[in-house]
């Protein structure tokens, strides 16, 4: 199974431990972490999810992607197909899509061309038909894209006290 997704003018490949440097500094940046945590994490909490992107992909044959730049390398952020078995109502009952960008490199596009890739890679490579996403209602850029790519909304909760809008896609007939 491919893991290693290219685009045009990015790389996705799976979460590992020589991206902490980079995870770790997106997570402290405020801009990045407002509609996420509304709070830097620290550099334990950062290794705890990285490990846990790992695990994700042991596990499950799915997960994190790390996007980066294909000209110079840069670290964008992370793209993933996941199942967190969030503690929610109502619980998602599909693979969740996740994503996150640098506040520095949004507004490029970047953002819907590594969506676009984990959306075919889980719909061809996992056979996955309909897949859900959770957004902050404050969040626009992150509503705007899900909208771009054909997500719509079902319902509105709460999620570690935080409210938020859920979202499906279904994959259209072949």
């Amino acid at each position: 199974m491919t893991t290693t997704l290219t685009t045009e003018r990015l790389v996705l490949t799976p979460a590992g431990p020589d991206d902490f440097t980079d995870i770790a500094a997106l997570w402290k940046n405020l801009d990045f972490t407002r509609f996420l945590r509304g709070r830097a994490l620290s550099d334990e909490e950062v290794w705890f999810r990285l490990l846990r992107d790992i695990g994700h992909w042991s596990a499950m044959g799915h997960g994190n992607w790390s996007i980066r730049s294909k000209d110079g390398g840069a670290y964008l952020g992370s793209v993933g197909v996941l199942n967190y078995r969030r503690e929610m109502t109502p619980a998602f009952d599909a693979p969740e899509l996740g994503w996150g960008l640098d506040p520095a490199f949004q507004g490029r596009g970047y953002a819907g061309e590594a969506l676009s890739a984990a959306l075919d890679w889980a719909e061809g490579v996992l056979g996955v038909r309909r897949t859900v996403c959770m957004i902050s209602p404050d969040n626009l850029p992150s509503l705007k894209l899900a909208a771009r790519v054909g997500y719509r909304p079902y319902a509105e909760t709460t999620y570690n006290d935080n409210a938020v809008r859920l979202f499906e896609r279904r994959q259209a007939a072949p």
